[in-house]
């Protein structure tokens, strides 16, 4: 049987191992983010050393440095740039690490035991210091060995920066494969940087805008058969799904409230389109606004206090936001063009929002306030934006148009950088999980 491995059961250390102690007392984080618009930044340099042990320990050395090349606050430097003689896990010679201008060196040991587990140890050094700055010890089926590295990754990043890491995360996503004019949608799960896909539906419905829950590994999507559409709910660890209602006329999949106890949707009843929340446990429907506009895409502040949603009650689409059980609304985007799907951060400090103008389709962010609104992408048809549960990412989906389909692709709050995400065909609508248990 395989070993589930958990955010605490990896946290816990092999009491008498070698490498002992690994953990160390946390010192300051370098504070290399100023999240702050327009604020300085500079990338920390990070050497990664070859892991020692056997094949898994490639394979762990190379899922860290993939995932610091796209954490776009670090920069890794890579086995091949700095010498052989850079010492043995346990005791780097942090003198060759000066030469290359490394702030920090991770070293660490993967190897599978007599038992078939999977033993992987790692220490991070700060080169200014010559100090041990963290290390952990994880043991797991060695199955789970893309897990450790995510695991390892987000220690680093988290020593480092001081924010929360995003490498242990999954996005669900549909995958769409066949003719343009004859699309097999399927749902679909993934690792954060496009490994592991497993499909969870098999195409044989249409499924589209996948929510993923905020709390647990629940996912809510909208299935469309040769019925009325259905909004379904997913445990993507059993399988289990149920139907969570039907609704003619549904425009978006509902999307969870903070604490996963609730989704907000927005139904559509003649030419008006309002916005709905379903406690999940009693199946109780609330309406939250009343009007002939279409209101819809809404979205939970983290606190669960306030909505963010679209409408065109004002005569064009634009972002508004009101209180969690409804009442008044006001408007907070005033740029030109028009604002749809907006998505609050779980940190509380940003709305993600797509904007149409000019013929061009871009991916933002703006205070909850409506101010300080930037574009991070622009291009022919970005759309779907979903946040990273550490505030500081986002991915969307952008389609070029013509014959080809849309592809994931991922992007900092400061729009430093942009990264693919590999699918194995098109892809659209992802949907960021929390951090696994």
């Amino acid at each position: 049987m395989t070993s589930h491995i958990t955010r605490r059961t990896a946290a816990q250390l092999l009491a008498g191992a070698a490498f002992s102690p690994l953990l160390v007392a946390p010192a300051r984080a370098a504070r290399v983010l100023d999240l702050r618009a327009g604020g300085g930044f500079q990338p920390v340099s990070v050497a990664v050393t070859n892991f020692s042990g056997d094949e898994a320990a490639r394979i762990v050395t190379s899922v860290v440095v993939n995932n610091f090349k796209r954490s776009v606050f670090l920069r890794p430097i890579e086995p091949g740039g700095f010498p052989e003689s850079a010492g043995s896990e346990a005791a780097p010679n942090l003198d060759v690490f000066r030469t290359v201008n490394a702030q920090y060196v991770v070293t660490g040991r993967s190897q599978r035991g007599p038992d078939g587990r999977l033993k992987t140890e790692f220490r991070l050094f700060d080169v200014s210091t010559g100090e041990q700055a963290a290390g952990q010890q994880y043991v797991t089926d060695s199955a789970n060995m893309r897990r450790v590295a995510h695991l390892v990754s987000d220690a680093v990043f988290t020593r480092i920066t001081g924010e929360k890491g995003f490498f242990d995360t999954r996005v669900v996503f549909v995958d769409e494969s066949g003719p343009k004019e004859h699309r097999r949608k399927r749902l679909a799960i993934m690792d954060q940087d496009g490994a592991n896909i497993r499909y969870l539906t098999r195409g044989e419905e249409l499924v589209v805008t996948p929510r993923f829950s905020p709390t647990s590994q629940d996912v809510t999507y909208m299935s469309f058969g040769s019925a009325d559409p259905k909004v379904l709910l997913l445990n993507i660890e059993s399988g289990q799904r149920e139907v969570v209602g039907n609704f003619p006329g549904m425009t978006f999949s509902p999307r969870f409230s903070p604490d996963g106890q609730k989704i907000v949707m927005s139904l559509s009843q003649g030419a008006a389109t309002n916005l709905y929340a379903m406690d999940l446990r009693s199946r109780t429907t609330t309406r939250l606004t009343d009007t002939n506009a279409i209101d819809t895409s809404p979205s939970y502040s983290p606190s669960g206090g306030e909505i963010v949603f679209e409408s065109d009650r004002g005569g064009s689409q634009q972002i508004y936001v009101m209180g969690g059980n409804g009442g008044g609304a006001r408007r907070i985007s005033f740029g030109q063009g028009h604002y749809s799907t907006p998505v609050w951060s779980p940190k509380g400090d940003y709305i993600a929002f797509t904007k149409q103008s000019s013929g061009s389709f871009g991916i933002g962010v703006m205070k909850p306030d409506g101010s300080g609104e930037r574009i991070l992408t622009e291009g022919f048809h970005n759309e779907g934006p979903t946040w990273a549960p550490n505030g500081l990412f986002l991915m969307f989906f952008r389609d070029p148009g013509g014959g080809s389909g849309a592809k994931i692709f991922m992007v900092d709050i400061f729009g430093r950088a942009e990264f693919p995400v590999p699918t194995p065909s098109y892809a659209s609508d992802p949907s960021w999980g929390p951090l696994q248990e």
